[in-house]
């Protein structure tokens, strides 16, 4: 139930949803076509020269990764981008370079590498080569004048001791055949004391050679050189139209669904049949749709349209409500609401009529004397009615009109007579509100209008009591307790659940007995799908338009009603 419940609230927004998904589809798609395109290329470095080396350490690795570290510091500074800037003839400021450049070492190696973003290709890859060029020209991988001019020295230098050395190396091998052929030992002496000269000034030659060398190559792991300079990029890194479009219809599609269900979340007006069982703690009798018409006699659709569905919901509350008598037999029902204006006044009224239609004798007490409108339903006077009643004398001692106390007493039917009007409605009689009191619910509250109640339903089969919402004042609640149940009229779109949660407990406070709900001006063409499924479907009309069943009464219903009065119900070409 719960996932069919969020496909009915999907079901119900979903032009919503589509509206909202579809625009920020469009809007992603106008921006991508108006943004410019921005192009991104990279320029890769290495950090010292122990990767040359055949056997490095860990020591000199870890050195070199320390180092990269605090290059890629330097790359975004303003040394860097000035001179870049410079360099290039940029006619622009070097802050306005910092947000497009980046730099970033390879996680686990001694590379780094600078990125530029630019909306030309071409200068972001002249601007990533030149920032390469200017960390390896701040960096001690490029010598000063001095330094360049002592490795000219160095490099002057190291030819000549070159030849010493092999010059030495020559003249000690040379030696080495004199001592071989000398025939004296004067000769032998002479030539090993020269060897030993030679050899002492050689190693000297070759200590040097090596110092001369070692400081003409300078430090390995303090060395920057380009691995791969930036290439001209093609294809651009923004904007990406396929995967804004998908992520603008995921947005859209999000933020949709999130507002319809914050929507609904507030929206505390009735959504189905079961929410009201559950909140009323009664069934839900039947749905009635909005009904057409300027003036309340138009609105009495029961007696005017006999054929139409409203008509046939109005048929379908009889019939419920003979499921709702089979325990105890009704003779008087409220008709009240939760709030005003929810059309329990004209319910009460159709299905008076229906009531009628089915053979049962219908009084029909407009109970509301706050905004009575049963006299305007039917078109009679309202000079004379309930409470002309309640304020006159007793029934047992109200006598005949010109007559003295010494004359017969009135009876019971003929008392009510005067207060109650037939209509042109067979078998259905009207007691309108008459003059309206200043305090409605002490008025419907005392003994004489239980003493009517008692009365008038010895007059018909069922008496039907129109009174003002449940919830605003306690009238209904008053007349509650001495009815055989409580209906309940609900505006689909009005009616708000907080209302009918009240609504139950006002009349389990005086100990009512609710007999069920009748969702009113249900609206078909909008979000009640399950209303109208259930309610007005094919089960009322055939095909060719002509209503299902034989248009007779119910069977049992004059019994169940509390009827047997009456004279046997006859059918009406009105109830066809």
């Amino acid at each position: 139930m719960e996932l069919l419940h969020y496909l009915t609230i999907i079901r119900k927004w979903f032009w919503l949803i589509v509206l909202a998904t579809t625009l920020a589809a469009g809007s992603s798609l106008i921006a991508s076509k108006l943004a410019v395109p921005v192009y991104r290329t990279t320029t890769t470095l290495i950090v010292s020269q122990v990767i040359e080396a055949a056997n490095p350490n860990s020591g000199d690795i870890f050195a070199s990764q320390q180092l990269a570290q605090t290059y890629v510091q330097l790359v975004t500074k303003e040394p860097m981008l000035s001179a870049a800037v410079q360099a290039l003839g940029l006619q622009r400021d070097w802050r306005s370079l910092r947000g497009q450049v980046s730099a970033a070492p390879i996680q686990g190696t001694q590379l780094i590498g600078i990125s530029v973003i630019d909306t030309s290709p071409v200068r972001a890859k002249a601007i990533a080569d030149e920032l390469a060029n200017q960390l390896i020209l701040q960096s001690p991988t490029t010598p000063s004048q001095e330094e360049q001019e002592r490795l000219a020295f160095i490099e002057a230098q190291l030819p000549e001791l070159r030849t010493r050395i092999a010059d030495a190396q020559s003249t000690i091998a040379e030696l080495d055949q004199v001592i071989a052929t000398a025939r004296s030992a004067q000769q032998i002496e002479a030539a090993q004391n020269q060897q030993r000269v030679l050899s002492t000034q050689m190693n000297q030659w070759q200590s040097t050679y090596a110092q001369l060398v070692a400081a003409s190559q300078g430090s390995s792991l303090n060395y920057i050189t380009v691995i791969e300079p930036a290439d001209i990029p093609r294809v651009p890194v923004s904007p990406k139209p396929v995967l804004n479009l998908i992520l603008a219809v995921a947005i859209g599609l999000t933020l949709s669904i999130g507002a319809v269900l914050l929507l609904e979340y507030l929206d505390d007006s009735i959504r189905s049949p079961a929410e009201i069982r559950t909140l009323l703690g009664a069934p839900v009798l039947t749905a009635i749709g909005r009904i057409d018409g300027g003036d309340y006699p138009t609105k009495l659709v029961a007696e005017n349209m006999p054929r139409s569905p409203i008509t046939e919901a109005y048929r379908a509350l009889r019939t419920n409500l003979q499921f709702a008598s089979l325990d105890k037999p009704l003779k008087t029902i409220v008709a009240t609401s939760a709030g005003p204006s929810e059309g329990k006044s004209l319910t009460s009224a159709n299905l008076a009529v229906v009531l009628a239609q089915a053979g049962l004798s219908v009084v029909l007490v407009d109970a509301d004397l706050r905004r009575p409108v049963q006299h305007k339903i039917f078109g009679l006077k309202n000079n004379v009615g309930l409470t002309t009643w309640l304020v006159g004398q007793p029934v047992d001692t109200l006598v005949a009109a010109g007559g003295s106390r010494s004359e017969p007493v009135m009876s019971v039917k003929s008392a009510l007579e005067a207060f109650v009007q037939n209509t042109h409605v067979p078998r259905l009689r009207v007691c309108t509100s008459g003059s309206l009191p200043p305090n409605p619910a002490e008025v419907l509250g005392s003994a004489r209008m239980r003493q009517f109640i008692d009365e008038v339903t010895q007059s018909a089969d069922i008496v039907i009591l129109d009174s003002p919402p449940c919830v605003t004042v306690t009238d209904a609640v008053v007349l509650s307790q001495w009815a055989d149940g409580v209906l309940v009229v609900l505006d689909q779109k009005v009616t708000t659940r907080q209302a009918i949660q009240r609504a139950r407990e006002n009349l389990q406070s005086a100990g009512a007995r609710v007999l069920g709900a009748v969702i009113n001006r249900l609206d078909t063409r909008g979000t009640s799908g399950y209303y109208y499924s259930t309610y007005y479907s094919s089960y009322y009309y055939h095909a060719d338009g002509k209503p299902n069943g034989n248009g007779k009464a119910p069977t049992g219903l004059r019994k169940l009603l509390g009827g047997g009065k009456s004279a046997k119900p006859k059918v009406t070409s009105s109830d066809s």
